[in-house]
């Protein structure tokens, strides 16, 4: 029987989906090697001068605009900043925030959680870096006047930031999670529309050598995974 290429459901075309084939063992060996690979990524605080080219920016971008969303919706804008006058602003905006949290907002149980971290409202990071980038949740599209929602937004580009961190480790960069909040600053100085709020902010860069990172350690997989076999 030959297998069609394409079919039709609901009146749209689904094209055959093609699979590489791996045995259990190379199952094993691959995951276990992702696996290691991948808990060598660290939030780095600290970064080179070191210029990165806007393919590699662009790549990455790409990359995490493959995951998976609500309806294929895609409710993401990813805006990648060089700019250093546009950098700088948004630093000082971001610290301004972050006075506020770390005098006002913060609760003295959060600041015993981040003393590991070794963090404060002082963000050289977004200077440093030669490139950030600021993801956007779409939380709905317009035509006109007319608004159509998307589907679990915040779902959809937490999977999608994910992928990013991920794709930036891949190319042998570094990166952290910025979240300064509220965010709507970053919808001013980034000129964006009313149906995008900002999600994160991630500086991306190779590390300054040399660079430290706080010695802690992740869960276990006992703490983090039930089975049900």
């Amino acid at each position: 029987m030959k297998i069609k290429d394409h079919i039709l459901i609901n009146g749209y075309k689904h094209i055959l989906y093609n699979s590489t084939e791996l045995s259990q063992e190379q199952s094993i060996a691959k995951s276990e090697a992702f696996y290691n690979w991948l808990d060598t990524r660290r939030s780095v605080r600290e970064y080179a001068s070191q210029d990165i080219p806007k393919e590699v920016i662009e790549n990455i971008i790409k990359s995490a605009s493959t995951a998976p969303s609500g309806a294929h919706k895609q409710p993401w804008t990813f805006c990648a900043v060089s700019n250093k006058e546009l950098k700088h602003k948004i630093r000082l905006a971001a610290e301004e925030e972050e006075r506020e949290t770390y005098g006002k907002r913060m609760s003295e149980r959060w600041r015993k959680d981040l003393a590991p971290l070794g963090t404060d409202a002082n963000k050289p990071f977004i200077d440093d870096a030669p490139w950030i980038i600021v993801g956007f949740k779409r939380v709905y599209e317009h035509d006109g006047d007319e608004r159509y929602n998307n589907y679990y937004v915040n779902e959809s580009i937490g999977i999608a930031s994910g992928m990013l961190i991920t794709a930036i480790h891949n190319a042998g960069l570094v990166t952290l999670t910025h979240t300064p909040s509220p965010m709507n600053f970053l919808t001013k100085l980034l000129d964006r529309p009313s149906n995008e709020r900002a999600y994160l902010l991630l500086p991306i860069g190779y590390p300054k050598q040399p660079a430290y990172v706080p010695d802690i350690e992740r869960k276990s997989l006992d703490e983090v995974a039930v089975f049900y076999e």
